[in-house]
């Protein structure tokens, strides 16, 4: 999962590019970037770290420019060196940067089409890459001199028929302006905003409206399945679908973990699924526990708070922040590798003993993948004084990888595959275990927007949006996702600073 950001303003759009990424480092912690362009002249700067230590003074004084593209980044599978940091860039044809959150589910196959048919050259693993390569391929093959609206758009036309996968992109051309485009499937989110100014409009692309609303852009909509936004160094804006069919089945995962909760998401407002969450599991718990002798709610912060809040509300019980965060420790979930994850559980969370001391507590978590965190907290809980410690999930088990840019692991590491609801609360220690259903969780988001029916749910029940989704293409992404693989991955990717047009500024402090 990463975080996009695209800007095309009246002045310089440096520090608005930086602003943004900050409010989308939820989304990413492992690289940022920033690409812009002034009279035709490009500028970046990316590297490894968050985005306040990738970009300094010195850097922003040369990220000139009236419109440019940001990203930050999480891995879902390879390497994370310097030389993955996104945007990524191509000088031919027109010159042209581009910045992705997804995973193409065949990319391979292109790649080998890409250096086959269309001799080009790829310098990473990265289907970010390929992604580029294609679209710049297509704009190439046009033959034109100066792009057109409509060949911008039978670019990106090209593009869906070629790539299969969940994407939302934006990308910058020199001296025409930013294009942006979603899955035809719309499995990635994708928003863009209008700000009014005495120049003239202004538009921005984001991965979720709370990086609009924070600097100032009204939210516009949602960027359709399928559909392709192009504005101009003016600020015009076009606007073309570019998918022959489409449907809209958004991840799920963005309302129980991913997205703040004060973002809009295909117009459902993040906040209120996750209450439906709360309020929904609690009708299951009454229905399944009805004796239960829970004393107090605790939330695993900080994605479950809004659910267990609700929650605790519907269950009559008292609900307590007894577990408190380290705010300078990054998001679990995304932690690369088990060790790590491991250690930085007892980094981030410590708990208020008062809370637990000779209480029945009920834990809640937005899910629980791994284990390992939930392993951890429940055995903080006891050692808290907790008699007996429960432990509720917002979303149903998760038994099986995702393909769509979420570095769910491969399916021995999940510890829901395989296991009966009783087995799980026995490996991480939990009295009982109580899993939102499915049928609930898809109601709680599909409340706020009626028009959205279907979801991609494969996490939970393994049904797969795309129809190239084999056992042989899960095969290989278990070999490449598990932690043992990404470890050596890792070890490989420690020296590698010296990277063709990356200059390791970063690390200079």
């Amino acid at each position: 999962m990463c975080g996009l950001v695209g800007i095309v303003s009246k002045s310089d759009v440096n520090v608005q590019l930086y602003d943004a990424l900050t409010m989308l480092q939820h989304r990413g912690q492992d690289a940022a970037g920033i690409v812009t362009c002034d009279n035709g002249r490009i500028a970046q700067q990316k590297g490894n770290g968050l985005v306040k230590d990738v970009f300094h003074t010195r850097h922003m004084r040369r990220l000139t420019g009236n419109y440019g593209i940001g990203h930050v980044r999480y891995p879902t599978a390879g390497s994370s060196g310097p030389a993955l940091a996104q945007p990524f860039y191509v000088n031919s044809p027109y010159g042209i940067a581009l910045a992705h959150n997804g995973n193409l589910t065949n990319a391979d196959s292109v790649r080998a089409e890409l250096y086959r048919d269309d001799l080009r050259h790829m310098n990473t693993d990265s289907d970010s890459e390929v992604l580029l390569n294609v679209f710049a391929k297509e704009l190439q093959k046009l033959g034109k001199l100066h792009a057109l609206e409509d060949d911008i758009f039978t670019a990106v036309t090209n593009v869906n028929k070629r790539i299969k996968g969940g994407y939302s992109v934006v990308t910058l051309l020199a001296n025409y302006g930013l294009v942006a485009f979603r899955d035809p499937d719309g499995i990635r989110p994708l928003v863009f905003g209008r700000r009014e100014t005495l120049q003239g409009p202004e538009f921005m692309i984001a991965s979720e409206s709370v990086a609009l609303d924070v600097l100032g852009f009204d939210l516009i909509r949602d960027v359709k399945p399928g559909e392709a936004i192009f504005i101009t160094t003016e600020g015009e804006l076009h606007t073309r679908m570019c998918a022959e069919k489409t449907t809209c089945r958004p991840c799920i995962f963005e309302h129980v973990y991913f997205a703040r909760p004060d973002s809009i998401m295909d117009g459902i407002s993040v906040y209120k699924a996750r209450l439906r969450q709360g309020e929904k599991l609690a009708e299951k718990i009454l229905r399944e526990r009805p004796d239960h002798d829970i004393d107090v709610v605790i939330p695993i912060p900080d994605s479950s708070r809004v659910s267990g809040q609700a929650l605790a509300y519907n269950l009559g019980v008292k609900f307590r922040e007894g577990l408190m965060k380290n705010r300078y420790i990054g998001r679990t979930f995304i932690m690369p590798g088990q060790q790590q994850r491991r250690k930085s559980v007892r980094q981030k969370l410590n708990p208020v003993t008062l809370e637990f001391k000779d209480k029945n507590v009920l834990l809640v978590d937005d899910s629980i993948v791994r284990g390992t965190t939930s392993g951890q907290i429940i055995q903080m809980a006891r050692d808290a004084g907790a008699k007996k410690v429960y432990i509720a999930s917002a979303a149903p088990a998760v038994k099986y990888p995702n393909v769509y840019g979420i570095d769910m692991p491969s399916v021995n590491e999940l510890i829901a595959h395989g296991r009966t609801d009783e087995e799980v609360a026995k490996e991480i220690g939990a009295d009982w275990l109580i899993y939102q259903d499915l049928d609930d969780l898809i109601e709680a988001s599909s409340e706020g927007n009626p028009n959205i029916t279907e979801f991609d749910c494969a996490v939970f029940d393994g049904n797969y949006v795309t129809s190239d989704v084999t056992q042989e293409y899960l095969d290989k992404l278990q070999e490449a996702r598990s932690d043992s693989q990404q470890n050596k991955q890792r070890e490989l990717d420690l020296d590698n600073t010296n990277v063709v047009g990356i200059h390791n500024d970063a690390a200079e402090g």
